[in-house]
C-alpha cells in the first residue's frame, strides 16, 4: 500500500453490499372483524394512516343496496362498521368517492335501490365521521352511475357513466369547482363506463371500461386542457343560446335527474320514492375545448389484452398501471404492465404468477395518494370451509398489498420531479433550465477551475475514460474493487503529487467540499474523521470517469435526467448522464447506500430500456443486486434477442454474465425468426425459464398458443412447435418449449 493510500473502517465495499434476497412476491393478508360482503360497485378508498374506507354497494346475494361505511385497519387487519352522523346519504352503488384535503371523501352520483341515477354531492369527514351536503350552484349534470371522477386543482372532474332507464352510455365531461361549489357546463368527450380517469401533465386521461358497443376497449383517450380558459378558470354557466340550443320532437325532452328529495337533498331509502322528472330544452353539447386525442393499441409483446383477465387501471408515476388479475377460465393470463404516458410505450413490470394466486379473485384496487402502494381487495375462489359448508365466506376477506417501488416506480411526486422534458422558469440568475431553480444555479459552479471564482476547493479523480472495458467491470464492478472482494473495508486513495501522473487516473473533477458533505453521507463520515482527504483535498473513486462525474453532478442538481435538447440550454446544463452512466451510478448508489439515487436510477433505466443498453443494464443490475431490474432486463433481452446479440453491450459482457443471461431460457427453448413473428402478428414474446428470469414474458406457465377469434375464444390452428436454424434473425425472439409445442398461433 502506498504512502498516500489510507484505509477507513466501517466503509461500504462492493463485496459486502446490500442484498436484495429473493424476488419480490407480495403476501396475501386475511382480515378479521365485520368484513363487508363482496359488494358490487361500492367505493373503496385509501385515506392514509393504513386505513381503507368502503361505502355503499350492491349485494348480489341479498339484492340489497347499502349506505354503510366500513373501515379496514391494515395494521390490525381488522374491518369495522363506522358509526356515522349528520346528513347520512341514501343507499347507492356505482358512485365515486375521491379523497379530498387528505381527510374527506367526496362522493358523487351513483344509483339507488330504485335504479334512479343520482347527481348529488356529499362529503364524509373521516376524522369526525360526519356527513355534510354543500350548497351547489350551476347546471346540475345528468345523474349517472359507473362513471369516473378525479380531483385536480380544486376541481372534481366527472366523465361518462350510465344513465336513464335504458342505461345509456354517457359521453360527457364536466367539473365541479370545489372553491365555489359551482358546476361547469357539460361538454362531449368520449362514451365510457366502468373506466378510469386521472389528470397528468395538463391532460385528462380515460382508459379501460366499455363503450357504446358494450365491449371492453383497448383505446386510450386524453383531453389537453392546458391554456383552455373554460377548464383553467372558473366555471361559466350563463344563459343558453345560439348553437347550444336545438329543439327535438315536440320541442321538449324529458330527463330523469334523480329521486325526490327532502329537506336534506338526499333520496330516502324507502319504497315511496318517486321519480323527479325535469322538463327542459335539449341542448346539443359542444365538443370539449382543447385538443382531444386517442390511441388504439393493436399488438405488442407486452400489451395486456383487455378481453383476458380482470383489469384494474390506475395511475402512478407518470404511468397507467394495468393489473391483470385472474378471471374464471384463464387464471394464469395475468400480469402487471405499465404504459408510459409520455412515450405511450408498454412495459411488463411483473408476471402475474409472481403477484396473483389463481386461488383468489380480486374485486377492488386502491392506491395511496403518492402512487407507491396498491391494495387489492378480494376473496378466495372457493369457500374456506370446503364443499358443503353452509357458512360460505363471500366477503372482502383478503387483501393483497403491493409495494410499487419494487417495480421501479418512484411515486407521483418524485416522478414529477424526474420528468424534466419541459423547460421551466427557475431563478433570477438562471432564467430557464431543465433543472430546478437551485439545481440550475449550482450546476453552473460544478467542475469549474478554482481560479475562475467558482469556489471549488476539492478535486475528485476516477478511472480514465479510455482505461476500462465493460468486460473488466462485469463481476466485481471495477478493477480496484476486484482486489477488495474479500476485504471488509473500502480503500479510498488520496492522489498526492507523486501519483497524479498515474496512467489509469482520470483528469480531476473540481467540486465543493460543503456540497459533497451535505449530499453524500459517506463523504461526510470520511471527512469528519479527518482521513487523508481532509488534508490533501483530493479523492480517488475507482469507477469509470463518466459515471463518477455524473454521480457528482447529481449531488449538485438532484437530477439524473438529460436536458430535453442540449441546444436549448446553456453549456453548464448539458451534463446530464447517459443511460450507461446511470447504469454505473446504480452500482454506486448501492455501494454508498443512497436510496433516493437508487430509485431514480431504476426509474430511468426501466423507462429508457432499449436494445443498445439492455445487456449493460442486465449486467449492472446484477452487480448492484437489483434482482427485479435484472430479471426485467433479461426478459427484454429475450424478447429482442436477435438485435441484442448484435449490440456492443452484449459482446462486451463477461463470459459468466453472458452465460447467466443465456441460461435464462428453459432447456427446450428455441429462436423464432422475424418472418414467423410477422406471421403471427408480431406478438411473439419470450418464454423464459423458471430460474433467473422467473417465467414467461407473456401469458402463464403452460399456456399453449391458440388462434383467437374476435370474441376472444380459442380456436384451433396448425403448426409445429419445433424447428431448426443456422442463426438468428435480427427480429427474432426466444420462445420456450411449452410455447413451441402449442398447436396454434396468437392472432391480433
Amino acid at each position: 500500500m502506498s504512502a498516500n493510500t489510507f484505509v477507513m473502517s466501517q466503509s461500504p465495499v462492493k463485496g459486502g453490499r446490500r442484498r436484495t434476497g429473493e424476488p419480490y412476491i407480495p403476501k396475501i393478508i386475511t382480515t378479521l372483524g365485520q368484513r363487508p360482503a363482496c359488494l358490487v360497485n361500492a367505493s373503496v378508498t385509501y385515506v392514509g394512516n393504513d386505513l381503507i374506507y368502503a361505502f355503499g354497494g350492491f349485494d348480489q346475494y341479498t339484492d340489497e343496496v347499502y349506505n354503510h361505511v366500513l373501515k379496514l385497519n391494515l395494521s390490525a387487519r381488522q374491518w369495522s362498521l363506522v358509526d356515522n352522523y349528520g346528513d347520512i346519504p341514501g343507499v347507492r352503488m356505482g358512485h365515486t368517492a375521491c379523497l379530498w384535503k387528505g381527510d374527506k371523501l367526496l362522493v358523487y352520483g351513483g344509483e339507488n335501490e330504485h335504479r334512479i341515477h343520482l347527481s348529488d354531492v356529499v362529503i364524509f369527514d373521516v376524522k369526525s365521521a360526519h356527513w355534510l351536503q354543500p350548497d351547489i350552484n350551476g347546471p346540475i349534470p345528468r345523474g349517472r352511475a359507473r362513471h369516473s371522477a378525479v380531483i385536480h386543482d380544486d376541481k372534481l372532474f366527472v366523465c361518462g357513466g350510465m344513465s336513464g332507464s335504458d342505461n345509456a352510455v354517457l359521453d360527457d365531461i364536466c367539473f365541479l369547482d370545489l372553491k365555489t361549489w359551482t358546476w361547469s357546463r357539460t361538454w362531449r368527450f368520449v362514451p365510457r363506463y366502468d373506466h378510469s380517469s386521472w389528470v397528468w401533465a395538463g391532460k385528462i386521461w380515460i382508459s379501460g371500461g366499455m363503450g357504446e358497443e358494450m365491449e371492453r376497449t383497448n383505446e386510450m383517450w386524453w383531453l389537453d386542457f392546458r391554456g383552455v380558459p373554460a377548464f383553467e378558470g372558473g366555471p361559466t354557466y350563463g344563459t343558453m343560446g345560439g348553437d347550444d340550443m336545438r329543439l327535438t320532437g315536440g320541442g321538449t325532452q324529458n330527463y330523469a335527474y334523480g329521486a325526490a328529495v327532502g329537506s336534506t337533498g338526499y333520496a330516502a331509502n324507502t319504497s315511496s320514492v318517486q321519480s323527479n322528472v325535469a322538463t327542459q330544452i335539449q341542448r346539443s353539447a359542444p365538443v370539449a375545448p382543447g385538443a382531444i386525442s386517442s390511441v388504439k393499441f393493436l399488438s405488442s409483446p407486452t400489451l395486456p389484452m383487455q378481453n383476458v383477465g380482470s383489469h384494474f387501471h390506475v395511475f402512478s408515476s407518470g404511468c397507467m398501471l394495468d393489473f391483470v388479475t385472474p378471471a374464471s377460465g384463464m387464471p394464469l393470463d395475468t400480469s402487471l404492465s405499465a404504459l408510459d404516458l409520455d412515450t405511450l410505450r408498454w412495459q411488463k413490470l411483473a408476471d402475474g404468477k409472481d403477484l396473483f394466486s389463481p386461488l383468489y379473485r380480486w374485486h377492488y384496487c386502491c392506491l395511496d395518494p403518492d402512487g407507491t402502494r396498491a391494495w387489492l381487495l378480494g376473496c378466495p375462489r372457493e369457500n374456506r370451509g370446503g364443499p358443503g359448508n353452509d357458512n360460505a365466506e363471500e366477503y372482502l376477506s383478503d387483501v393483497l398489498p403491493i409495494d410499487l417501488r419494487k417495480f421501479g416506480l418512484l411515486g407521483n411526486k418524485m416522478s414529477q420531479e424526474a420528468r424534466l422534458e419541459q423547460r421551466i422558469p427557475t431563478s433570477d440568475t438562471h432564467s430557464s433550465s431543465h433543472l430546478s431553480a437551485i439545481g440550475a444555479d449550482l450546476a453552473r459552479t460544478f467542475n469549474q477551475l478554482p481560479e475562475s471564482g467558482s469556489g471549488c476547493d476539492f478535486t475528485v479523480t476516477a478511472l480514465r475514460d479510455d482505461d476500462y472495458q465493460m468486460e473488466d467491470l462485469s463481476e466485481a464492478g471495477s478493477p480496484v474493487a476486484a482486489t477488495l472482494a474479500g476485504s471488509t473495508t473500502l480503500t479510498t486513495t488520496a492522489i498526492g503529487p507523486s501519483t497524479t501522473s498515474s496512467a489509469n487516473v482520470s483528469q480531476p473533477i473540481h467540486v465543493h467540499r460543503l456540497i459533497l458533505s451535505a449530499r453524500w453521507p459517506h463523504f461526510s463520515r470520511l471527512y469528519n474523521a479527518q482521513m487523508s482527504e481532509f488534508h490533501t483535498k483530493r479523492m480517488h473513486i475507482p469507477e469509470p470517469y463518466p459515471a463518477v462525474k455524473a454521480f457528482l453532478y447529481y449531488l449538485y442538481t438532484d437530477s439524473i435526467s438529460s436536458p430535453p435538447s442540449a441546444a436549448d440550454v446553456s453549456a453548464s446544463d448539458t451534463e446530464g448522464p447517459t443511460l450507461e452512466d446511470v447504469a454505473n451510478m446504480l452500482v454506486m448508489s448501492n455501494i454508498y447506500d443512497m436510496p433516493r439515487l437508487r430509485h431514480l436510477c431504476v426509474y430511468r433505466l426501466v423507462r429508457d430500456l432499449d436494445i443498445q443498453h439492455a445487456a449493460l443494464i442486465f449486467d449492472r443490475a446484477s452487480t448492484a443486486q437489483e434482482d427485479w431490474l435484472k430479471r426485467h432486463a433479461a426478459s427484454y433481452c429475450m424478447t429482442h434477442w436477435g438485435r441484442i446479440v448484435r449490440t456492443e453491450g452484449f459482446r462486451n459482457l463477461k463470459r459468466a454474465a453472458m452465460l447467466e443471461l443465456c441460461e435464462g431460457v428453459d432447456a427446450e427453448g428455441r429462436v423464432v425468426g422475424g418472418e414467423e413473428l410477422e406471421a403471427v402478428g408480431g406478438l411473439g414474446g419470450a418464454r423464459l425459464g423458471s430460474g433467473m428470469v422467473g417465467g414467461p414474458l407473456w401469458g402463464g406457465g403452460g399456456r399453449k398458443r391458440g388462434r383467437v377469434g374476435s370474441a376472444g375464444t380459442a380456436g384451433e390452428g396448425e403448426g409445429e412447435g419445433e424447428g431448426e436454424g443456422d442463426g438468428e434473425d435480427g427480429d427474432g425472439d426466444v420462445e420456450g418449449g411449452e410455447e413451441g409445442e402449442g398447436d396454434g398461433m396468437d392472432m391480433a
